[in-house]
C-alpha cells in the first residue's frame, strides 16, 4: 500500500513539476511581473531592504505586527531545511547547475514575491479577533471576481492546509530529530517532546507571539549560519571564481551532474533548481502574502518591497551559501565510505561543511543551523495552516488547530518519514498553481497601483501623513484607506463583503489594469 502511494505521489510530482506545467509557469509568471512592473526587484531592493531591516516600521499604521517582525515571520517559515538539505538534494540529482536554477526562480521569484505580498495587504480583512487576516485565500476570490475567483481562493486554502502539516511540520521536525540523534545521540522522542512544549507555548500567543519570537530568533540563526559559511569560503577563495564556472556551466550542458549523464540531464538540473527554488524561498506559492497581510503598514506597496527581500535573504544569500561551499569544497563529488556511490543530500552538506571547518565544527553547525531553521520553519507554517482553517471553519477552530499542529510536530519527530517529502512537493506545486494564474489575471491592478506610489516615493520615506496627502485623489488608495479605516473604528470587525469601488473589475479579469 505504501509503495503505491509512493508511485502515485511520484507520478503527480513528475506532472505538476514536469517541464509542461509548473516550471513554465512559475518562469514565465516571474519572467512577466518583472517587466510589468518594471524590474522592481533591480530598482528598489536597496530602499526596501532600507525600510524592512533598518527602519522597521510604519509609525501610526493599522496592523498586528510589524513590517520587521511580519518579515522575519515569513523568512522562519521560508528559510528551513530547503536551505540546506534541498541545496543539496537539488545538486546530487541535477548536478552544480540546479543552483543556478536556484537563483533564477529567487531573482524571478522576487517579483511574484512582491506582487502576492502586495496583494495579501490591499485585500485584507480582520476577523472576529480584530487581527488582520490575509493571503491568496482571500485576495483571488476579493480581486478575481465570479466563480474563477472563488474556485482559486477556495483551490489554494484547501492545499495550503495539507501542505502546513507536510512542508510545514513533519518534515521539518522530523529532520531535526534525526540530525540530532546523530549529531548528540539524543532520542527522538525528547527532541519531539521538547519541540511540541516550545511550539505550543509560542503558537498560543497567536501571531503578536510569533511575531516577537521570529524577530528575535531568525536574524541571529541566519548570521551564524553565513559567517560559517562565509569562513570557508574565504578559506577557500581560490576555488570560488572556479565553483561559479562549474554552476554555470553545468546549468547548461549537465555534464557534472550525478551518474554523468549529459542529453536529459538539463531538463533535470531545471526541474530540481526549479522545484527547491521554491520548496526553500516560496516565491509564487502565495504563503509570505499571509503574513504580509499581518504588518503594520501604510501602503500595500510598502509592505510589498519589505516581503519581497524574503526570497533575496532566503535564496541569494543562505541558499548560495550552501551551495558555493557544497561546490567550492567538491563535497558533490565525493563518494559514501560505506555504499562506494555517491554522497546522499542528507550527508552532502554536513560534509562539505566538515571539510571546510576545523575539527567537529563543521558538523556542528551544519546539525545547530538545521535544527533553528527548521524550527521556525515550524512556527511560521503554522500561522499560514492557522489563517487557512480559519478561512475553512472559522475563528472558533484556531485554538485547537494551534494545539492539534503542536501534537503533530512530536509525531514527525518520532516517525520514520517515507511519503512526506513527495507529499510536501505535491502540496507546494498544487498551491502555487492557484496563485500564480491569480497573480497574472491581477498583474494590471498591480502594476497601477504600484506605479502610483513609486511615482512619489521611490526611496520608501513618506510619511502616512505625506503618502495619504499625495494620493488624495487616486480612487485605488481611497478605497484600501476606507477599508482599513472601517476596521479600525470597529475595533478590527469589518462589515464585510468587497467595498464598492474597491477594484474596478473589468480591468481585474483582464489584467489590464495599467
Amino acid at each position: 500500500m505504501v509503495d503505491q502511494i509512493q508511485e502515485f505521489l511520484d507520478a503527480v510530482s513528475g506532472i505538476v513539476w514536469g517541464p509542461f506545467v509548473l516550471i513554465p509557469l512559475l518562469f514565465l509568471t516571474g519572467l512577466y511581473l518583472t517587466i510589468r512592473l518594471g524590474g522592481i526587484q533591480f530598482l528598489r531592493l536597496g530602499a526596501a531592504l532600507g525600510l524592512g531591516l533598518l527602519r522597521r516600521k510604519d509609525p501610526g499604521s493599522s496592523g498586528d505586527i510589524s513590517q520587521f517582525q511580519a518579515l522575519t515571520t515569513a523568512l522562519a517559515a521560508t528559510v528551513g531545511t530547503g536551505n540546506i538539505v534541498g541545496v543539496a538534494t537539488a545538486i546530487a540529482i541535477g548536478g552544480p547547475g540546479a543552483l543556478f536554477w536556484m537563483w533564477v526562480t529567487g531573482i524571478l521569484g522576487m517579483a511574484s514575491k512582491y506582487a502576492e505580498a502586495f496583494l495579501g495587504v490591499r485585500f485584507r480583512q480582520s476577523d472576529r479577533a480584530g487581527e488582520r487576516n490575509g493571503g491568496p485565500q482571500y485576495y483571488l476570490e476579493r480581486g478575481i471576481r465570479g466563480p474563477v475567483g472563488k474556485i482559486l481562493a477556495w483551490t489554494f486554502t484547501i492545499f495550503a492546509i495539507f501542505a502546513s502539516f507536510g512542508i510545514g511540520n513533519l518534515t521539518q521536525s522530523n529532520s531535526i530529530a534525526l540530525n540530532i540523534e546523530n549529531s548528540f545521540s539524543v532520542t527522538p522522542w525528547a527532541t519531539g517532546l521538547v519541540l511540541t512544549v516550545l511550539t505550543l507555548v509560542v503558537l498560543v500567543g497567536g501571531i503578536k507571539s510569533i511575531g516577537r519570537v521570529t524577530a528575535g530568533f531568525v536574524p541571529v540563526m541566519i548570521v551564524f549560519y553565513v559567517i560559517a559559511a562565509l569562513y570557508i569560503l574565504i578559506v577557500n577563495i581560490g576555488d570560488v571564481p572556479a565553483a561559479f564556472g562549474v554552476i554555470v556551466g553545468d546549468a547548461f550542458t549537465g555534464t557534472a551532474a550525478a551518474g554523468g549523464f549529459t542529453g536529459s540531464v538539463f531538463i533535470i538540473a531545471v526541474q530540481y533548481g526549479f522545484a527547491r527554488g521554491i520548496f526553500s524561498n516560496e516565491s509564487g506559492m502565495g504563503s509570505a502574502a499571509i503574513a504580509a497581510a499581518a504588518a503594520q503598514t501604510s501602503h500595500p506597496v510598502r509592505q510589498g518591497l519589505v516581503s519581497m527581500t524574503q526570497t533575496f535573504i532566503d535564496t541569494i544569500i543562505v541558499v548560495s551559501m550552501t551551495g558555493l561551499v557544497i561546490v567550492t569544497t567538491g563535497a558533490y563529488t565525493l563518494a559514501d565510505p560505506a555504499t562506494g556511490e555517491q554522497l546522499s543530500a542528507a550527508l552532502m552538506t554536513g560534509e562539505a561543511f566538515s571539510q571546510g571547518l576545523p575539527g567537529q565544527w563543521g558538523h556542528w553547525v551544519v546539525t545547530i543551523g538545521l535544527a533553528m531553521f527548521a524550527y521556525s520553519t515550524i512556527l511560521g507554517w503554522s500561522y499560514y495552516g492557522e489563517r487557512n482553517v480559519e478561512r475553512v471553519f472559522g475563528r472558533g477552530a484556531v485554538m485547537p488547530f494551534r494545539v492539534l499542529f503542536s501534537l503533530i510536530v512530536f509525531g514527525g519527530a518520532t516517525t520514520q518519514l517515507t511519503l512526506v517529502w513527495s507529499f510536501s512537493d505535491v502540496m507546494n506545486g498544487l498551491m502555487a498553481l492557484p496563485n500564480l494564474i491569480g497573480l497574472l489575471i491581477l498583474s494590471g491592478l498591480i502594476a497601477r497601483e504600484t506605479r502610483a506610489y513609486l511615482r512619489f516615493d521611490p526611496k520608501l520615506r513618506a510619511s502616512k501623513r505625506e503618502i495619504e496627502e499625495a494620493l488624495a485623489d487616486d480612487p485605488d488608495f481611497q478605497a484600501w484607506k476606507a477599508r482599513e479605516d472601517e476596521m479600525d473604528a470597529a475595533g478590527g470587525v469589518p462589515s464585510g463583503g468587497v467595498p464598492s469601488g474597491d477594484v474596478n473589475s473589468d480591468d481585474v479579469r483582464t489584467g489590464d489594469g495599467a
